[in-house]
């Protein structure tokens, strides 16, 4: 009897075990990230950043030319305006999820001062917490499981991942030297077209320091209206132009809202990349789709900082050629070094990035890779930024001139230039 109970506890002892495991095991499978996260490669500016932490444990002098991320201070009268507003215990409390009404106005006044368009505060703007969560979000308030959007290629990363976690499929629209880094709308198939609902574009753009004219705005808009797609506009370095180039915006276009979003970002016109703050601009029924996803995610931009915001666009113009001047002088100490060094460099008219194609026999990655061991010079390969990207690197004119001259001469030093043998570089 002993024995027979004995028996009994081990098997109910046997069961509580497996069955104890199987609860873990489906558990474990339970809490497997999604499969739509096997489409997404590691972010390519996390990446960067821990090269660059790695190589400075390793007490190494780096020159980082990677991030887009200003090495001037935000504006003063910006910053004093933060501690007033900070100070202001009405600015403690939630904020109104589409910005705060003297926040939206100043947008307005903005776009009528730059653009000479009219836009409603109450129902064609609303607040960001910078542009590039919106520029997510978008995807989420339009795009549904095995829809399409068309990504140029290269591109800011958002604009493909974003389409992945939405459950899309983003077409990618190659750009390059041979159509001025513009996609060629007349190229894409009829049926992607049809069964594309969103389409990005970014002039002035990053990664190329590309620049579009009006009219490629017009044929782009007549092409969204035609295949009844939102046609979504990254406005982030529209301040940032040099050699007499103004950047136009889409609402240039008569007829434009009603299919149309830009995004805005204080972030690099006036040095607050850190702050999160933007705004979106758009027609009614575009912007109450965007509003219906950052409503149910986000609750709105801390209203000191919307303050400071406004303070940001109403800053004089005069600051902003100051800043552009700089950059300009910082373009052309790198234009003309990277001639030096065999590049056949053009001129960007705006942004403060640079593209170049990696000397031949070389993957962009392995450029990049020897940039950083043999002169400890950060870059971003172009392959980051898409499968088109390949064959190219970008460089931030994010430091001053004495770093980027100190650059140059680490690279004549290594022996990089553009007509440099691959593996000779690589092995030695």
């Amino acid at each position: 009897m002993l024995l027979a109970r004995s028996h009994s506890r081990l098997l109910r002892n046997n069961y509580s075990v497996k069955l104890s495991r199987g609860k873990e095991e489906e558990k474990g499978i339970k809490m497997k990230p999604s499969p739509k996260l096997d489409k997404i490669p590691p972010y390519l500016f996390v990446e960067i950043d821990k090269k660059i932490d790695a190589a400075k444990a390793k007490g190494i002098d780096v020159i980082s030319l990677a991030v887009g991320d200003p090495d001037t201070p935000t504006f003063p009268h910006i910053v004093d305006e933060m501690h007033k507003a900070i100070d202001d215990v009405t600015t403690h409390n939630y904020p109104p999820y589409q910005g705060t009404n003297d926040f939206r106005q100043a947008c307005c006044e903005w776009m009528k001062k730059r653009f000479n368009v009219q836009v409603d505060p109450n129902k064609e703007v609303t607040a960001l917490i910078g542009s590039k969560e919106a520029i997510a979000h978008v995807f989420f308030a339009f795009v549904d499981p095995g829809e399409y959007t068309l990504v140029p290629d290269p591109a800011y990363p958002v604009y493909r991942t974003a389409t992945l976690l939405a459950g899309g499929t983003p077409y990618l629209m190659p750009i390059g030297p041979h159509n001025n880094y513009l996609p060629e709308l007349h190229k894409i198939p009829e049926d992607i077209a049809r069964k594309s609902k969103l389409m990005f574009l970014n002039y002035p753009n990053n990664p190329t320091g590309a620049v579009a004219t009006l009219e490629y705005f017009k044929e782009a808009v007549e092409f969204a209206k035609k295949y009844d797609i939102l046609l979504c506009h990254d406005q982030a370095y529209c301040e940032m132009t040099y050699d007499g180039y103004v950047a136009p915006s889409l609402f240039q276009v008569e007829g434009a809202k009603d299919h149309c979003l830009e995004f805005f970002s204080h972030s690099k016109t006036y040095n607050m990349t850190g702050w999160r703050i933007g705004w979106a601009v758009g027609g009614e029924k575009p912007m109450n789709a965007l509003k219906v996803i950052k409503n149910n995610i986000d609750s709105g931009a801390f209203k000191a900082i919307q303050r400071a915001g406004i303070a940001a666009l109403e800053t004089p113009q005069e600051k902003i050629n100051e800043l552009n001047a700089m950059y300009q002088r910082r373009r052309d100490v790198m234009v003309n070094a990277f001639r030096e060094l065999g590049w056949d460099v053009p001129v960007p008219k705006a942004s403060f990035y640079m593209w170049l194609p990696v000397p031949n026999g070389m993957t962009s990655a392995e450029f990049a890779q020897i940039m950083l061991e043999k002169a400890d010079i950060v870059v971003a390969p172009g392959n980051g930024y898409g499968p088109n990207g390949e064959g190219f690197f970008r460089i931030a004119l994010t430091v001053g001139e004495e770093r980027l001259q100190e650059a140059v001469n680490r690279m004549k030093k290594a022996g990089i230039s553009y007509s440099m043998n691959n593996m000779t570089q690589i092995n030695s």
